[in-house]
């Protein structure tokens, strides 16, 4: 039994991992230099440091996550807040705040003013549950709840555009829906804050290769497939660029790779083809003593501020009016509302952006619904990855997602 798993990005890998829990051997490729995609961590000579390319999260009741995680034996090594507390800090009216989301999935949370945003009422909260019960289809969040006052403000667009990457109003009501149910509505226990320590490759990328190789799978990185070669149902050839490798009767392709290189390799694939960046900035400085692992900034340019144990680490999401902005005016910019938010030194320290200008799909309602499944035309060609039908935003959870749905769907068809 063999199967091909084209892409070792977290979807690859997942989907790598499940086929060789079949019993599969597993070729797996990539044209990078490593693993990882666009969770990656790397030694920045600039700042001196090892980091990730972007502050990633995860939810602390993501199933698919902790499933990866336990399988590679790396699920005790992400780190957050035992509950689910949210750090605010509103840079221009200077008020701070936490929102706490008790354990349990009865949300009796938005009940005590103490434990929700100020300013918001219970009855601007309910309207969270009508997002919560969107159907798939055309409407946008915009559609559903109103996108002015200070519950939008302090509430919901810093938390979707977090989770969509892309202007809230016009996110898809369904993707943020599925959201919601996923996380928040099963209570805090489920929505705790993850971050990877001390690095995505230490937790996500260098135990999945090592668990791979325990088990017969060296990567063959560099390779770039350029094209497939289709006969009848089946694809029958990948071309590497050295020639063609057969790809003989009963063996899986898994193509996990971005939605631009997919539409390429596969004739008439219908993809997303609308992008939002994501824009993250590393600072070579301590973080202070008591600083909240995570800060949300409100009316600010920073939008989310991490503590790492060497470095502070900023995330902007739908970042495109700002990623071809001068970084040294960013990069100031952003340390002044460091320096508004946390105890921090006015000098700014050595500095590092790194840009993302295609790192999701656009999840809006019209781009959601270009989104493939992971099944296609030819019967041993599966797709994954976050921009596949998921049922979920652009995620760390919706990626490893993907990989465990195109293994099993090689299983089930009995290709491997």
């Amino acid at each position: 039994m063999k199967a091909h798993v084209i892409g070792a990005g977290l979807a690859g890998l997942s989907a790598a991992i499940e086929l060789a829990r079949g019993g599969a051997k597993v070729r797996l490729s990539d044209s990078a230099r490593r693993a990882g995609g666009r969770c990656r961590s790397y030694h920045d000579a600039t700042i001196d440091r090892l980091i990730d390319n972007g502050n990633h999260f995860v939810f602390s009741g993501n199933q698919a996550v902790n499933r990866f995680l336990a399988t590679i034996g790396t699920a005790d090594r992400l780190e957050g807040p035992p509950h689910a507390d949210f750090a605010f800090h509103d840079i221009q009216s200077g008020e701070r705040w936490t929102l706490r989301v008790n354990a349990s999935p009865l949300p009796w949370w938005v009940l005590d003013p103490r434990r929700r945003t100020p300013g918001t009422t219970l009855g601007q909260h309910l309207a969270l549950g009508k997002l919560a019960l969107s159907r798939r289809g055309p409407a946008t969040i915009g559609d559903v709840m109103p996108t002015s006052g200070l519950f939008w403000d302090r509430v919901v667009d810093p938390m979707m555009l977090a989770v969509l990457n892309c202007p809230p109003a016009s996110g898809s009501a369904w993707l943020a829906g599925r959201f919601l149910r996923e996380s928040f509505a099963r209570g805090g226990r489920a929505c705790r804050t993850m971050v990877a320590m001390p690095t995505l490759d230490a937790v996500f990328i260098d135990p999945a290769l090592a668990w791979l190789r325990l088990r017969g799978t060296e990567p063959h990185f560099t390779c770039r497939a350029r094209a497939l070669r289709f006969d009848g149902e089946q694809v029958t050839g990948i071309d590497y660029g050295d020639g063609w490798e057969e790809v003989a009767r009963g063996e899986a392709v898994v193509l996990a790779v971005p939605p631009w290189v997919a539409a390429d390799l596969v004739p008439d694939l219908t993809v997303p083809t609308e992008f939002c960046s994501i824009l993250n900035v590393h600072y070579a400085v301590d973080p202070p003593a008591g600083a909240p692992p995570i800060t949300a900034l409100i009316g600010a340019t920073a939008q989310w501020v991490v503590c790492h144990g060497d470095r502070i680490s900023i995330t902007i999401s739908g970042a495109d009016e700002l990623i071809d902005q001068d970084r040294d005016d960013l990069a100031r910019r952003i340390w002044a509302d460091i320096r508004a938010t946390l105890p921090v030194a006015e000098t700014m320290p050595p500095w590092q952006i790194v840009k993302e200008k295609r790192a999701t799909f656009a999840a809006t309602p019209e781009q959601d619904a270009r989104r493939p499944g992971a099944k296609t035309r030819w019967r041993n060609l599966f797709l994954a990855g976050d921009w596949t039908q998921t049922g979920l935003p652009a995620t760390i959870e919706g990626a490893i997602r993907s990989g465990v749905t195109a293994a099993g769907l090689a299983r089930a068809l009995r290709v491997v």
